[in-house]
């Protein structure tokens, strides 16, 4: 009997160390345009996962994300926008009307997903993976306002929560890249 109670302990004991967490690789999203993008395309490159708003007191840090990822695009890193309309309806627009409001203002050329919820009931599973330790296995995130970021190592592992009023081209994010 105890060796049939030690086998199941063990059997126990090694499933549950060998689930693996998600990674970010494991998401599909959808692009501004309507298209499947599988997260795992950015396999190897470090990213910079971003809600966006068009009508918000940090819109202008579209110019400063696309300044950074024109300077380290070609190097291994990525940003990623996620249109989100979840504090004070600051992105009302459609998906057209975000895709032209943002080459038109900002001549925004860094990947843009379809527009989401980052929070709430209907949060999308990529943010509910971004903001819970339970799915992501590093850390829980609470996202205050848009242009939260997020980073993602090369191995498509979280690596860290920045909020709203941190700078795209701070120290913390290029130092970062730089790594």
């Amino acid at each position: 009997m105890k060796t049939f109670i030690l086998s199941i302990i063990v059997t126990m004991i090694t499933s549950v160390a060998g689930a693996q967490q998600k990674s970010f690789y494991d998401f599909t999203v959808k692009t501004i345009d309507g298209k499947d993008l599988p997260l795992s395309t950015f396999k190897g490159k470090k990213v910079l996962v971003v809600n966006v708003a068009s009508k918000c007191g940090f819109t202008p840090q579209y110019a400063k994300l696309e300044e950074l990822y024109e300077k380290y695009g070609k190097d291994d890193f990525v940003v990623i926008g996620f249109p989100a309309n979840n504090f004070l309806h600051q992105e009302p627009g459609t998906n057209e009307e975000i895709k032209e409001f943002c080459t038109l203002n900002y001549g925004v050329t860094f990947p843009m997903m379809a527009k989401i919820s980052v929070k709430g009931k209907d949060i999308a599973p990529l943010y509910q993976w971004l903001t819970h330790k339970s799915e992501n296995g590093v850390s829980d995130a609470k996202i205050g306002w848009n242009f939260h970021k997020f980073l993602i190592d090369e191995n498509g592992r979280w690596v860290a929560s920045i909020g709203s009023t941190t700078s795209p081209l701070s120290q913390e994010i290029v130092g970062w890249i730089e790594e």
